[in-house]
């Protein structure tokens, strides 16, 4: 009887000195960490390349316009050598300088230098290049065909016309010359057509 007590007591704690022998349960395996992808290299800036510097190129209109000077140049120093004689004779003639006009205006005649024989007229708006023409009833008369411009020199004034418009642009101009005229005109007044002729004898 005592025998089969401690076989039974053998039989109750074999199965657990076998637990208590046991390797414990591996933990739970830890998940691997998760790896951090590699940051791209950062790209070294690109080398600008040296801005090239165009030079504008003219227009044609541009063009056009230059060759259009050019050519009108040209048509004036051909005219320059065509005046006559006749044409230098009456340049000589012609009042120059600063002349004043009516109602405060005034106007610049001037001789060219590298073309004799003819004028440079100046004043507020305009400005005109004048050469002489030959007339029938004496007064001095420069033209610009150009621009339609006539400067008429009588021997007390001077006046300028746009024919192109059929306006006058400056009138009782006067230098000083012409001024002195004026004056003796005033004082001694040519007879007018209008008044009786003397009874002839």
């Amino acid at each position: 009887m005592h025998r089969l007590t401690l076989s039974a007591a053998l039989l109750c704690t074999a199965p657990l000195a076998l637990a208590q022998q046991a390797p414990a349960a591996p933990a739970a395996a830890k998940k691997p960490a998760a790896k951090t992808a590699p940051k791209p290299a950062a790209k070294a800036p690109a080398a600008k390349a040296p801005m090239k510097v165009v030079k504008a190129q003219p227009s044609s209109s541009r063009q056009q316009l230059k060759s259009a000077a050019n050519q009108v140049a040209a048509g004036v120093r051909a005219a320059d050598a065509a005046l006559t004689p006749e044409q230098l004779a009456i340049a000589e003639s012609v009042h120059t300088g600063t002349l004043p006009c009516e109602l405060g205006a005034q106007v610049e005649l001037t001789k060219d230098a590298a073309s004799p024989g003819y004028f440079n007229l100046t004043g507020k708006g305009f400005r005109y290049r004048l050469h002489p023409v030959q007339t029938s009833t004496g007064a001095v008369r420069l033209e610009d065909p150009q621009d339609g411009a006539v400067w008429i020199q009588l021997a007390n004034k001077s006046m300028l016309m746009d024919q192109k418009h059929g306006r006058r642009l400056a009138d009782e101009c006067a230098s000083p010359a012409q001024v002195a005229v004026a004056e003796a005109l005033k004082k001694n007044p040519p007879p007018s057509l209008l008044d009786p002729q003397p009874a002839a004898k």
